[in-house]
Formats: structure tokens, C-alpha cells, sequence
């Protein structure tokens, strides 16, 4: 059909529109054909959702990327809190006068704040803003940090310490979850299309980079009081990075960029399915509706995050109790942790501007092909866990590492194509993440071995329930569907808006009718 652009003048005044040559030589104003459109096909569509489309200009700012530096490096130093005394968990229920369960409630407690904190996140980021939600966080890691050094007063008893220890972890919970949550609601607001899943990579990583810093640097502290310090100085020395961090550009990147989000409440009821669908629901609530098959999809991505997140968690908590009878030391058990984390985060660099430019609609694709391998990785660690055999766990945590984290920013990416709400969605998967890490982590320590065993204390009972319980959770990924639909909304409203784009640069509309549009 042949486009030309017409102008035609009515009684109240002069108007300019759209109009089609059709096959019969008719012309027909173009929102009629699209009034016509939505009944030519019963499948359900991106257009099917409450869009404005008063938005037609997006922009990038360079800004953008001095915000993900400021979350990335205030990532780092919330990830060290969680796994900081795993590897160094002997030495420190020995220097600070507890038991080995007392040292791993220090990450327990992690867990069982961040379930508290990250449903009340978004809702402070919806009324706040972002930048203020960051400064929260900092606040809150700086109390962990000094609240924790005060722990190592020698005038203190045990339990006095402990408490002080573990108060501070509670305050590290909340900044940790702050920064966690947030990371995909900043690259909706500041990255379009082709840079969305980088940048909740580099976001989302910097964590597990924090956990791996952690894991190699608390076993060369000479002893865990003065970690306890020296995590407190990196800590503090870090936050100034908060002022990096701004709500929003001027202008936004992309469509999803420019909405209002859906309220916390609002997507939970959508989750459920207690949200009508958008033809009798107006306003910012009818985009959060959900179908039942993206229910369905948002419940095994939910599940199979949790299990993943979960898995990994427990392994940098309890590395030192799971590899130490068989003869490894701290050290050892330090840098497989590390090697788990650092391998995966090279991978994951390599392979998120390829979601982003290549496989931009294949993130269902990709889970199906990752997390089964994972998940045999994790079960062989039931034979590979013995003496003498450090070249095969290093080996097997290098594949653990490449697909988990690899697979991460993809999940909390599918989590938003399916709820088109960011940090709810991202609050919700990291929930999961902690709900069962603290499940494995207290599970694998009421199945340790007594003394008599061979090896003492072995836990080889936890490895095999936890390997079997990630591969059943995993298994649900081969009916995972996956249907993006921020992103073919996204790219409708980029369509929409080049035509008159095109119009506006190439055509020379007279004075009048440029008045009047």
C-alpha cells in the first residue's frame, strides 16, 4: 500500500492525517485500520496493554553508566557480609567463644532479614524514588559495619559479642537487599532494549563478586577480629559511591523507561490472579494483569531462582564444614568459592550484551539449556566431595559458577518481562533466593554426621539432599515458556513512534498544518 501524507480541512479548523491507498484506491484514515486490527487475530498481543502513547522520543544518557559503577561497587561491599565468616567459621566460633551452628546463624540471619526487607523496598522505591532507597542502604551498611567492630571489644563476653555480631548482620541484611532489589528498576529507568540485561548483569554480579572477595579475604586476615575491621573499613570507604545514583534521566530510554510502575500490592494481586484483565481494568494497574500462563512461568522462574540462589548461598556459608573433614583448609575451601563466583562472572560478561543484541528474545531458551546443567553439576558433587580430589571440585565449580550467573541476570530480566513490575519482581526472586538458602543451610546441618563418622562430621548426607532437591526444582524449566511482553511492547511503541519521526525529518509540512499538528 502506498503512505502519503494529506491534510484535510474540517468546519471547526484544520486537522492533518494519516491516510492508506488500499488495493481499491480508497483511502482510510490510519486509526481507523487500527480500530479494526485488535479483531483480526485472537492472539493475545503486546497492544492488548494499557499504553500511552503520549511518549515518542527516547534518549540515552552517558550518566547512566556512573550509576551502574555506584550500584556495582555498593554490591560488592553488601556481598561481602554474607559468606565473610564461612571460611573462617572453626577460627571464629574458636576466637569469639561460640559453637559452629551459632557462626552459621550469622549468615542465617542474613536470610531471615533480607525475606522481612525486600517486599518493603519497592514499595519505599515507588513512593522515594531510587536514589533515596540508596541512601538507606548506606546508612544501613555503615551501622553493620561498626556495630560488627564493636563486637571485638575485649571488655564484652561472649554473648554479648555474638549479639553485637548479629545485630550487625541484620543491619548488612538490609543494605544488601536495598542494593539487590533495586538493579533492574535502574536499568528500566536509564537502558534501552540493547543494554537493559548488561546492565542488570554488571548490577546483579557485583554481588557475587562481594561474596567472592569476601570468601578470599577473610581466610588471609590474621585473625577474625581484625577481619571484622578490615570488612568495616572497605565498607565505609565505599559509600560515598551513593551519590553516583539519580531516579531517572530527563527523558526516558524506552516506553517501559517512562511508565508509572504498578504498586507492590497491585502485582501480587496479579501474581495470584485476583487482578482483573485490562478490558475491564484502566489506568497504571492494568498493565501489571497477568495471564495464567505467565503465572504459571513466573512460578517456576520464582522456584528455579530460589533453588539456584539458595544452593550457591549455602555452599559460601558452609564450604569450610563441607570440605574440611575431607582434608581441605580454609584456604581451600576459600578459593573453590571463589573459583565458583569469579568464573561465572567472566561468563556472564561475555554473554549479556549477547541477550541484549542477539538472543534479545530467547531468555526462556537459554534457561532451558543452562539450568539442567547446573543441576547435574550440583548432584555429582555427592561423589566428587572426597580426599584427594581438588582438581575435580575446582572443575565443578567452574561449571556451577559459568551457568548460575550466567542464568542470573537473565532470570530477574524474565521475572520483569512477565510481571512488567522491576523491583517487584526483582524483590520477589531474591526472597526466593534467601527463603531457601536459609531452607538448605539449616537442613545441611541437622543432616552433619555425629563424630564417630568416617570422616567426623561429614556432610554428605546435605549434599545429597541438596543436589536432588535442585535437580526436581530444575526439572520444571522444560515447560517454561517465557513470553517477554515488556519487550514486544517496547518495541511497539519504538515503531510507533519512527513513522512520525520520518515524517517530521523528511517531509516539508506547510506552516499552517505544522500549526495545527
Amino acid at each position: 500500500m502506498d503512505v502519503e501524507r494529506a491534510a484535510s480541512r474540517s468546519s471547526s479548523g484544520e486537522k492533518a492525517s494519516l491516510l492508506v491507498t488500499g488495493g481499491s484506491g480508497s483511502l482510510v484514515d490510519v486509526e481507523e485500520l487500527q480500530q479494526r486490527a485488535p479483531m483480526e487475530s485472537s492472539e493475545p498481543r503486546a497492544d492488548e496493554l494499557n499504553v500511552e502513547e503520549n511518549v515518542t522520543d527516547y534518549r540515552l544518557y552517558k550518566w547512566r553508566f556512573a550509576g551502574v559503577v555506584g550500584i556495582m561497587g555498593l554490591n560488592i561491599v553488601g556481598g561481602m557480609n554474607w559468606p565473610w565468616f564461612g571460611p573462617i567459621a572453626n577460627n571464629t566460633a574458636s576466637q569469639f567463644g561460640i559453637t559452629l551452628d551459632q557462626v552459621n546463624w550469622l549468615g542465617n540471619v542474613i536470610s531471615i532479614m533480607y525475606l522481612a526487607a525486600a517486599p518493603v523496598i519497592p514499595i519505599l522505591c515507588r513512593r522515594y524514588g531510587l536514589r533515596v532507597c540508596y541512601f538507606i542502604g548506606v546508612v544501613f551498611i555503615i551501622l553493620a559495619s561498626w556495630v560488627r567492630f564493636a563486637a571485638t571489644a575485649k571488655s564484652l563476653n561472649a554473648h554479648g559479642a555474638y549479639a553485637l555480631l548479629v545485630l550487625g548482620q541484620l543491619f548488612g541484611s538490609v543494605a544488601q537487599a536495598t542494593f539487590q532489589v533495586l538493579a533492574p528498576r535502574f536499568s528500566e529507568k536509564w537502558f534501552d532494549m540493547k543494554g537493559r540485561t548488561t546492565a542488570t548483569m554488571l548490577m546483579s554480579i557485583s554481588n557475587p563478586i562481594g561474596g567472592a572477595l569476601g570468601q578470599l579475604i577473610s581466610p588471609l586476615v590474621s585473625t577474625p577480629k581484625k577481619s571484622v575491621l578490615v570488612l568495616g573499613v572497605i565498607s565505609t570507604v565505599a559509600t560515598p559511591l551513593v551519590f553516583l545514583i539519580w531516579d531517572s534521566p530527563p527523558t526516558p530510554p524506552s516506553y517501559a523507561g517512562s511508565v508509572e510502575t504498578p504498586s507492590f500490592f497491585t502485582t501480587v494481586r496479579a501474581m495470584v490472579g485476583k487482578l482483573p484483565p485490562p478490558k475491564e481494568n484502566t489506568g497504571t494497574s492494568a498493565n501489571a494483569y497477568m495471564s495464567l500462563r505467565e503465572r504459571v512461568d513466573f512460578i517456576i522462574v520464582f522456584m528455579i531462582f530460589g533453588v539456584l540462589v539458595g544452593g550457591t548461598n549455602s555452599f559460601s556459608l558452609l564450604s569450610d564444614q563441607l570440605l574440611e573433614p575431607y582434608g581441605y583448609s580454609s584456604d581451600t575451601a576459600g578459593f573453590m568459592g571463589a573459583a565458583l563466583l569469579l568464573s561465572g562472572i567472566v561468563a556472564a560478561i561475555i554473554t549479556s550484551p549477547l541477550f541484549d543484541r542477539v538472543f534479545t528474545h530467547h531468555l526462556a531458551l537459554a534457561a532451558r539449556i543452562f539450568t539442567p546443567l547446573i543441576a547435574a553439576a550440583w548432584i555429582s558433587l555427592i561423589w566428587a566431595v572426597r580426599p584427594n580430589n581438588a582438581a575435580a571440585l575446582y572443575a565443578i565449580f567452574v561449571i556451577i559458577g559459568v551457568f548460575s550467573v550466567t542464568i542470573l541476570p537473565v532470570g530477574l530480566e524474565l521475572g520483569v518481562e512477565l510481571t512488567r513490575n522491576a523491583s517487584a519482581s526483582s524483590a520477589a526472586l531474591w526472597w526466593s533466593g534467601n527463603l531457601w538458602g536459609t531452607v538448605f543451610v539449616l537442613v545441611m546441618q541437622a543432616l552433619r554426621a555425629s563424630d564417630s563418622a568416617s570422616p567426623p562430621f561429614n556432610m554428605h548426607r546435605s549434599l545429597i539432599f541438596q543436589g536432588v532437591f535442585i535437580g526436581v526444582v530444575v526439572s520444571s524449566v522444560l515447560i517454561l515458556r517465557g513470553r517477554q511482553a515488556r519487550r514486544e511492547t517496547d518495541v511497539m511503541m519504538l515503531e510507533r513512534s519512527k513513522p512520525s519521526q520520518n515524517l517530521d525529518s523528511q517531509t516539508k509540512v506547510p506552516d499552517d498544518v505544522g500549526q495545527a499538528l
